[in-house]
């Protein structure tokens, strides 16, 4: 039977700096998310009676109904749209796209991925202007198309990295055995790398989903009807409609924040193991 381990071993194992560097990271990420939910579920009269940290004295969801009245179930619906569509085009792309790049051999497929990986170095906000032009000419202004493409088109170089370092991971000799069967290239990328590569699939899935979800620049400048608003612009049209109203506010924020965190929890132990992928080689 192992021997549990005295209180002088235990001392010995601990790091008091990374304790003290935890317990902080908990308060600055645990108390914005702890106000949020705290100040929804108050009375305006409550809010503005207790203090901000204090507890809600008679929790209600009267606040949640508010906005739900106030057209936010339009642009949670839009919202999950352009995000669900933004998540299929990119994994649509950037798959056979590092496929080609990882099993390639032309300089052409390595130039390409060269001035594809240009695109991290370019800011939305450099080429918006260019990107409206496009956008107007191609009759997609204040539509969710508008948003979805640009968004898709400045998501997919990272996408493309990521699956390009996931799918070196796999072994060759797999890719041999494939070939040996008769597998072609697209048997292989059917039921050897989709199936190995899906710790990358899901990190450029919550990636892309993220980014969509809080996308400001591209609904901002390409929409402009109340019926085309996402999230982002419903909640800034939210903020001066209920200015004195706090925590109906917050009610409104807690509802877009809480799917993005429900899919982030379900999907975390895979976006790190595909963020880290292929790096250690």
């Amino acid at each position: 039977m192992t021997p549990f381990p005295t209180i002088a071993a235990l001392a010995r194992r601990t790091n008091p700096l990374a304790a003290l560097a935890a317990l902080a990271w908990l308060v600055v990420v645990g108390l914005p998310l702890y106000y949020l939910v705290a100040v929804s579920l108050r009375t305006r009269e409550d809010y503005l009676t207790a203090g901000p940290l204090a507890p809600p004295s008679s929790p209600t969801l009267e606040n949640y109904a508010t906005v739900l009245d106030s057209g936010f179930g339009r642009y949670l619906l839009n919202t999950v749209i352009v995000s669900a569509a933004s998540v299929a085009l990119v994994l649509l792309l950037a798959l056979p796209a590092a496929y080609a790049i990882v099993r390639g051999t032309g300089r052409p497929l390595r130039a390409g991925f060269s001035l594809l990986l240009l695109g991290l170095a370019i800011p939305a906000q450099a080429v918006i202007v260019p990107v409206y032009l496009i956008i107007t000419r191609l009759r997609l202004y204040d539509s969710l198309t508008g948003i979805i493409l640009p968004t898709v088109a400045f998501l997919l170089p990272m996408a493309v990295l990521v699956l390009t370092s996931t799918l070196r991971d796999i072994p060759e000799d797999l890719y041999e055995a494939m070939a040996i069967d008769g597998g072609g290239p697209v048997r292989a990328l059917r039921t050897l790398v989709i199936p190995l590569s899906r710790p990358g699939l899901v990190t450029v899935g919550v990636y892309v989903a993220v980014n969509a979800w809080n996308g400001f620049l591209f609904p901002l400048v390409l929409t402009q009807s109340q019926d085309r608003r996402v999230l982002t612009m419903g909640l800034w049209s939210l903020q001066g409609q209920f200015t004195s109203n706090v925590p109906a506010l917050m009610a409104a924020m807690t509802l877009s924040v809480l799917p993005v965190f429900v899919f982030y929890v379900i999907g975390r132990r895979r976006l790190v193991g595909g963020l880290t992928a292929g790096f250690g080689k």
